[in-house]
């Protein structure tokens, strides 16, 4: 029952993501239209417009589910159990070596097989 009241009727979705479309088109206009005036200023504009923008969407259904997903990644986030440093210097130890034991091996095949090619083609 809970869940039936948290959901909202999209009716009003459309307008608003239409006012949306809107003035992000002012902004881009807007921006070449004082294409004379100083940068910080149109920058200045451009952001507030789009903020503007960015909180109408974000009442929007899916501007909501955007933020609860958002809010899911933060717990899961919260959740995660990070390595210890040490944990991390042994990791990244082995990982340094595998490399190099890599490298070393590339390098002596490629080594090889440059000898054998010089040596067939003369």
């Amino acid at each position: 029952m809970k869940h039936n009241a948290e959901v909202q009727e999209p009716r009003y979705d459309t307008p608003k993501w239409i006012v949306v479309v809107l003035l992000l088109a002012v902004a881009v206009g807007g921006n070449a239209w004082f294409a004379d005036q100083a940068l910080l200023y149109r920058v200045l504009g451009v952001v507030v417009i789009c903020g503007i923008a960015a909180a109408i969407a974000l009442t929007t259904t899916k501007g909501q589910a955007l933020m609860e997903l958002a809010r899911g990644s933060k717990r899961e986030i919260q959740r995660v159990v990070w390595p210890t440093r040490q944990e991390t210097i042994q990791t990244t130890l082995i990982v340094l070596a595998a490399v190099l034991v890599v490298g070393l091996l590339l390098w002596l095949i490629d080594t090889v097989l440059g000898w054998a090619m010089s040596g067939i083609i003369g």
